[in-house]
């Protein structure tokens, strides 16, 4: 191992998990291939966390955290509740900010309640949200905020080139579903 500089904080590890999660999914969120990847020992990772389960809850926090603030930047924007309501379906279709990770969560939830609970958060506030501005405009079917949010995560399994395609699209299904009130 190098000798580092500066001391590792909490935030490093987070981070350094964020990205690793993005990367390699759930396998890579243990201390020693986090420590490799910070280049320290796993000393400084249980300096920080108890185990393992700590950070993971750690790690959700933070990103659930950044979800949620992600949609009450869009939400603060002041603009009508038609724009609020395209920016957010557009954000939820994006791979980038706090929603890098988002698709190795999804895929983690599935197997860890943890992991399960925070996207079920995540979720419920953006389907409530979703549906509050349909309602807003004037669209009452709560299926409408499921197919527009579903859309929107099934969406960024396309392939990375596509992503600006993405966003345009997530924008023209929600004018189509506008046309129908």
């Amino acid at each position: 191992m190098t000798q580092r500089t500066r001391r590792l904080a909490r935030a490093d590890w987070l981070e350094t998990g964020l990205q690793a999660l993005a990367e390699t999914g759930p396998s890579a969120l243990k201390a020693e291939p986090l420590a490799r990847r910070l280049q320290t020992t796993k000393g400084s990772f249980y300096w920080h966390f108890d185990d393992i389960p700590a950070y993971h809850a750690a790690l959700l926090d933070l990103w659930e955290d950044r979800a949620t603030a992600a949609l009450e930047t869009v939400l603060d924007s002041g603009a009508t509740a038609t724009s609020r309501l395209r920016a957010t379906a557009q954000m939820v279709a994006e791979r980038g900010n706090a929603m890098t990770a988002e698709p190795a969560i999804r895929a983690w939830a599935r197997e860890n309640a943890t992991a399960r609970a925070a996207l079920g958060r995540v979720d419920a506030q953006r389907l409530d949200v979703i549906g509050g501005l349909l309602a807003q405009i004037g669209i009452a079917n709560p299926e409408m905020a499921r197919i527009i949010y579903a859309t929107g995560i099934g969406i960024t399994d396309l392939t990375e080139d596509q992503a600006g395609r993405n966003v345009s699209a997530m924008g023209s299904l929600v004018d189509l579903v506008l046309a129908l009130r």
